[in-house]
């Protein structure tokens, strides 16, 4: 079972996650950000995750530590889910629309945690979340998770449609890339035998 339960507390947050790889998409998640709670269950929907986050955060100061611990914890549950990553599709790409707004992703399970964005996106606040945050989150989870993710926006104009087109092309090259290939017949998809 690819599937994992983390809990990780600081000075600033306090988050619980439970995360099974091989799920149909059931989400249940708080973060007392309304619209990062949004994002988090559009990945976990469209990724086919099954995916439970509770974070307590210093709101008060902020949304910025509760949104990149949320990435850190959950990067690091799908590595734990991931194991030695044997039998990995390993990489995914995919184009996602949502009205006038249109974001490319590309991943690499790679055990090379890196973020590559190239988005042209307002900084403003929907709700209570400040749109520069998105960023900071896919950071934390791209390093946490051990993967090289490439995130460009191609067209749009309203950041609400242009990070939900963000979350949801992240959650389809996850879906894929995360998924068991029969092929591969349990190997690690590397030439070094290692990921």
């Amino acid at each position: 079972m690819r599937e994992t339960h983390i809990e990780r507390e600081t000075n600033e947050t306090k988050i619980v996650c439970t995360l099974a790889l091989d799920g149909t998409g059931e989400v249940a998640v708080e973060t007392g950000i309304p619209f990062f709670d949004h994002m988090l269950s559009a990945l976990g929907r469209h990724g086919q995750f099954d995916m439970r986050i509770e974070a307590h955060g210093d709101l008060e100061v902020d949304a910025h530590h509760t949104v990149e611990d949320v990435g850190i914890v959950l990067g690091q549950a799908i590595a734990q889910s991931l194991g030695e990553k044997a039998g990995i599709t390993r990489f995914g790409c995919a184009f996602v629309p949502m009205d006038e707004a249109l974001v490319m992703a590309s991943v690499d399970i790679s055990g090379r945690g890196q973020l590559h964005w190239d988005v042209e996106l307002p900084i403003e606040f929907i709700g209570t979340f400040d749109t520069s945050l998105f960023k900071e989150f896919l950071i934390a989870l791209a390093t946490n998770a051990g993967m090289t993710l490439h995130v460009r926006s191609i067209a749009g104009e309203n950041a609400h449609h242009i990070i939900e087109a963000a979350a949801k092309a992240t959650a389809r090259v996850l879906r894929t890339a995360l998924s068991i290939d029969p092929r591969n017949a349990g190997q690690i998809p590397s030439t070094k035998g290692v990921l």
